[in-house]
């Protein structure tokens, strides 16, 4: 992107314009007795707003709270146990495990990724599924599993790694898929009483791939104002000022804060490199529990590249670490600020984490110790 456009989203002078704007909106609300709770369902957004201090400098009546948009952190420990089964497989071809380097140090029920790699098991760090593939074309005696987490902003790219993994007649290279859809995530969320949904910003990234129309639901089913919103301080603002004046208009709808990468029908192209490779499935999420439809996993045509196809992947699981004090759930679902955790920054540490939120660089947990209590 042009430098000199981005700068313009960090301008200081139209963020505090925007910001004077909010607290005449948020006025007006208050007024009426409006308390307010936005959430944003990105880890991208949860850093910005952290880093940028955003949350603080808002109206009293303004809550700023932070959703399940860290694909890290939903993933249950039953995925995790999968992972870990990989590694402990004791017959059979050699097997190594390819994954992002925040899903390394997430705690399974027994063990992690980078506890099994510390023991001697194969474990390697990738940047991108296509380096998984490389991989396996280079050294067809070892099967190579791609441990496959992310939204629908890196879905597209596993698919199309898988096509090609098909094109070259690999037989060497499998994916375990834990990929997820925000959309169910979110009408769980509209429905949650405890969590209590005013207004959601939502995650611009995902607004690239599905474009607004699966959104449309929040606001005619569940009369939620959604606002797809960037990553800088200004389109933040902008988004927050686009919520409060539907909530002043009483009319809720789904827009766009971020047109300068989000168009309407999305990237047509991804979603059918999506439709061609998975189909929906179940999952299950940590902190929301199982959600119809919220999972990929691979059509017929592909399945010979599900890693769980492949191999017996039985593992014992046992509960959310909620046995370790752990309150990542809850974080997630927006019930709970990290800091009401009583083990955040005293027991779980970015040095010691005990939870996948302190342990992905998107975990809200990560994000307010970094940036509120000035350490890391």
């Amino acid at each position: 992107m042009d430098a000199q456009l981005l700068s313009k989203f960090r301008d200081a002078g139209l963020a505090r314009e925007l910001l004077d704007t909010v607290q005449v909106l948020a006025g007006r609300l208050a007024n009426a007795g409006r308390q307010l709770r936005l959430m944003e369902v990105c880890g991208t957004h949860t850093m910005a707003i952290a880093k940028s201090g955003l949350a603080s400098i808002l109206p009293p009546n303004i809550q700023l709270i932070s959703g399940p948009g860290c694909p890290v952190c939903v993933t249950a420990n039953h995925d995790i146990d999968r992972a870990v089964a990989l590694t402990r497989l004791k017959d059979g071809e050699k097997v190594t495990v390819v994954s992002f380097g925040d899903m390394l140090r997430v705690p399974g029920s027994s063990s992690s990724l980078a506890r099994q790699r510390a023991e001697g098991a194969g474990v390697e760090v990738v940047y991108s599924p296509l380096d998984a593939l490389k991989m396996a074309a280079e050294d067809p005696s070892t099967h190579f599993v791609f441990v496959a987490v992310g939204f629908e902003t890196t879905a597209p790219l596993t698919a199309a790694t898988i096509q090609r993994a098909a094109s070259l007649e690999l037989t060497n290279f499998s994916v375990l898929a834990i990929h997820k859809r925000v959309p169910p995530a979110l009408e769980v969320l509209a429905t949650d009483a405890d969590v209590r949904l005013d207004g959601l910003l939502l995650p611009g990234h995902v607004g690239t791939i599905l474009g607004l129309a699966p959104f449309d639901f929040l606001a005619q089913r569940f009369n939620i104002p959604a606002v797809v919103c960037g990553f800088e301080p200004v389109d933040i603002l902008l988004a927050i000022t686009m919520l409060l004046l539907q909530l002043i208009d009483g009319h809720a709808k789904v827009e766009s804060a971020y047109n300068r990468a989000v168009h309407v029908n999305g990237n047509p192209q991804a979603r059918a490199a999506l439709d061609a490779v998975f189909t929906r499935c179940d999952a299950t999420w940590r902190g929301l529990g199982q959600i119809v439809d919220s999972g990929l996993q691979l059509r017929s045509n592909y399945r010979r590249f599900d890693t769980g196809e492949r191999f017996s992947l039985e593992t014992l699981t046992e509960p959310e670490l909620q046995t370790q004090g752990c309150c990542c759930g809850e974080v997630l679902r927006g019930v709970l600020t990290p800091d009401g955790c009583s083990l955040y920054g005293q027991v779980c540490t970015p040095d010691n984490p005990v939870g996948p939120c302190m342990v992905s660089s998107e975990g809200s947990c990560a994000a307010a110790f970094r940036y509120q209590t000035g350490v890391w």
